[in-house]
């Protein structure tokens, strides 16, 4: 039961995603635009590169896909709605999106195209800048909660949430999340400007319908995780758990999709040595406070 209803969240949430993308994109608010571009990219036949790499091509969108959905589940909607509650959720979350890079790479090499091949190259570089982002902040949450499962660190943010306890992992965490999910201004791998698209430049049809899908599930699981771990899960008056889980996750994606069309597209080479020079050493200090806060005034 929980299954069907997550994924029923996931289905209506990706549309809402389509719906706030294409506003902040093209500046028009169109309710049923992302249902006709699904008929479209239906109907529209599947057009094979002239030499693909036949295994990576067809295998890269169904594994995007599958990584998104494997992280959606050790993400709480409530405290009983979840799909696994892991011992080490946490990890679980990070290592099922590590296979996002696999999955773009995959992309990149196997339409055997130089637009393609560059996007999947230049996730690479992004990925090397994200990675440490990403996992040094659990850490820290982690500390807290005494825990890897996620409902427990939900449960640990009763009295405060993380976001207070530690912003500086909260700003590193999603400035991370925002380059995995290749959302601007970290959207070096699509650059519709440059690039034409770059990893999706090859895919037509039912294909590229599967790599846009699995990309939505993808931003929808780092807003989950986003609100999991620093603004209290489904903690909240009045409204029943799901419900400000759902809330929460909403406007963590509409600002996640929003912030960065009003910021100038950052090189990977520029976002990597920020990453590695200021956001590693931020990070160790986020961890060191909490630590030294968990000692002195546990909360």
């Amino acid at each position: 039961m929980n299954i069907a209803i997550i994924l029923g969240s996931l289905a209506l949430g990706a549309y809402i995603i389509a719906i706030v993308e294409s506003w902040a994109t093209y500046g028009r608010l169109r309710l049923a635009g992302p249902a006709l571009a699904a008929l479209a990219l239906l109907g529209r036949e599947s057009v094979l590169a002239r030499k693909p790499d036949r295994l990576f091509f067809e295998t890269a969108p169904v594994l995007l896909l599958v990584a998104g959905l494997l992280a959606v589940a050790v993400i709480p909607l409530a405290p009983d709605l979840i799909i696994t509650d892991l011992s080490s959720g946490a990890l679980f979350l990070n290592a099922a999106l590590a296979y996002v890079l696999v999955a773009l790479i995959m992309a990149g090499w196997g339409a055997n195209g130089a637009y393609g091949m560059i996007g999947g190259w230049r996730f690479l570089g992004q990925f090397i800048a994200y990675a440490m982002l990403i996992v040094m902040p659990i850490t820290a949450v982690a500390m807290r909660a005494e825990s890897l499962m996620t409902t427990q660190i939900v449960i640990s943010q009763v009295e405060l949430w993380n976001i207070f306890y530690q912003p500086i992992g909260f700003v590193l965490f999603v400035i991370a999340a925002m380059g995995l999910a290749y959302l601007p201004p970290l959207d070096l791998p699509l650059a519709p400007g440059d690039l034409a698209g770059g990893v999706e430049a090859e895919y037509t049809g039912v294909r590229l319908g599967v790599l846009r899908l699995a990309r939505m599930i993808i931003i929808l699981s780092l807003a989950g995780a986003t609100v999991t771990f620093y603004l209290g899960g489904w903690l909240g008056p009045w409204l029943p758990p799901w419900a400000w889980s759902a809330i929460k996750i909403l406007v963590v994606t509409v600002a996640m999709l929003m912030a960065g069309h009003y910021m100038p597209r950052i090189r990977e080479a520029r976002y990597l040595a920020l990453s590695w020079k200021l956001g590693i050493s931020l990070a160790l200090a986020n961890i060191f406070l909490v630590g030294v806060i968990a000692l002195v005034v546990p909360i």
